[in-house]
């Protein structure tokens, strides 16, 4: 199981970037957080997620 924002999934080792991709995510809009430490976005396609992390992601909103 991985907690991503609070939410457990059953999710076998996938990476940071085909988790971000099929929900919709805009890498360029969020802020990652794996185990207490940020993901550099450079990372994204080779930091592999597995049983056990806690992960949250924020995203940027703007306004005016």
């Amino acid at each position: 199981m991985i907690r991503i924002n609070g939410e457990e999934l059953e999710l076998d080792q996938i990476s940071l970037k085909e988790y971000l991709d099929g929900n919709g995510y805009d890498a360029r809009r969020i802020a990652v957080e794996c185990n207490e430490t940020i993901v550099p976005k450079s990372q994204f396609d080779r930091f592999l997620l597995h049983a056990g992390d806690v992960v949250e992601i924020v995203s940027f909103v703007g306004g005016g």
